[in-house]
């Protein structure tokens, strides 16, 4: 878990905006205790900070906000990019690689949205994600969230400047927030207990929908635009229906659920499973631990009351797998 957060459209010195955007990405420490850093343009008025949770590339060429090989862009990235190694040798195959300066999969990204842009980049990225990437040649602010959704990204005009970020805990921070509550997605909270996408509690502030992509460049309208739809692949996948045997559907299930996680296993700190003692999480694992050569770490949680307590059947799975387990009574 990283975060990020930023602003277009204040004019002022460079070392204000700076000032602005430390207050607001300080409010999201607890999403990044690894590292910070800032951006400012003058010239622009755009303002970019990053908190950093280290997994990938540990040192300092994994520092964010990074800017590219050219200098065109910037970027702050939440999340990660499984299918990065591939995409990494990809754009070294067809020549469009620069200079390696570290190996992590947000370093990947920025190649690849120089090499490609920022839409078809996106399209060819597996993972969880959300990323703010400033065109410093045309002064355009492109945001991106993954396809369902799995990394928070808010956004919206207040007090004539473009606020954004993970967290509204950021957005506040910025001294031209007004924050006034929404009330029709109040009512939605009521109704809902939640306050489904793309509103938020604050009027002019929305949450990027899953799978799209927005511009902004100051004085433009942003414009949203979706890269993926659940709907639509799931009607495509209805028309070519999977026509195997039982056995033989089981096999394929094995082999997408082992491929995604040989992407999710990459990192360079230790990483472990929550383990519920369920089929989801207990297949998961079971496949993970299949793929390691060591003990995986597995995590569960028990309740006293027996009847909301899956913490014996986790164990049992955690047992017979072998992982390296740890409970905890709450």
């Amino acid at each position: 878990m990283c975060g990020f957060a930023g602003f277009l459209g204040l004019s002022g010195p460079a070392a204000a905006s700076d000032a602005i955007v430390k207050r607001m990405a300080s409010a999201i420490r607890h999403r990044g205790p690894d590292d910070s850093g800032t951006f400012t343009d003058e010239a622009s008025g755009f303002a970019l900070g990053h908190r950093r949770l280290s997994i990938i590339d540990l040192s300092p060429a994994g520092h964010q906000p990074m800017i590219s090989s050219s200098g065109r862009f910037v970027i702050a990235f939440n999340g990660e990019i499984y299918n990065f190694a591939s995409l990494r040798a990809e754009l070294e195959t067809t020549g469009l690689a620069h200079n390696w300066r570290g190996h992590s999969d947000t370093e990947v990204l920025l190649a690849a949205i120089e090499a490609w842009g920022t839409a078809a980049a996106v399209k060819r990225c597996a993972g969880m994600f959300a990323f703010a990437v400033f065109d410093r040649q045309t002064r355009t602010l492109t945001l991106a969230r993954d396809r369902l959704g799995e990394k928070p990204l808010y956004y919206g005009m207040s007090g004539g400047v473009f606020l954004f970020g993970s967290d509204l805990a950021a957005l506040k921070q910025h001294p031209s927030w007004q924050g006034e509550i929404d009330r029709d997605a109040l009512t939605l909270l009521l109704r809902y207990n939640s306050i489904p996408a793309p509103y938020s509690i604050y009027r002019g502030i929305k949450k990027l929908l899953p799978g799209c992509i927005l511009e902004f460049k100051s004085g433009v309208e942003p414009r949203v635009a979706p890269y993926w739809d659940a709907a639509h692949e799931i009607s495509k996948a209805s028309e070519n229906p999977f026509s195997g045997s039982a056995a033989e559907a089981i096999d394929e299930t094995e082999r997408l659920i082992r491929q995604s996680l040989s992407g999710q296993m990459i990192a360079d700190v230790p990483l472990g499973a929550f383990l519920s003692g369920g089929i989801d999480s207990s297949t998961v694992v079971a496949l993970m631990q299949s793929m390691s050569a060591r003990p995986v770490k597995t995590f569960s949680i028990g309740f006293h009351e027996t009847g909301y307590n899956e913490a014996p059947y986790a164990k049992a799975v955690a047992q017979h797998l072998g992982t390296d387990h740890t409970e905890l009574y709450v």
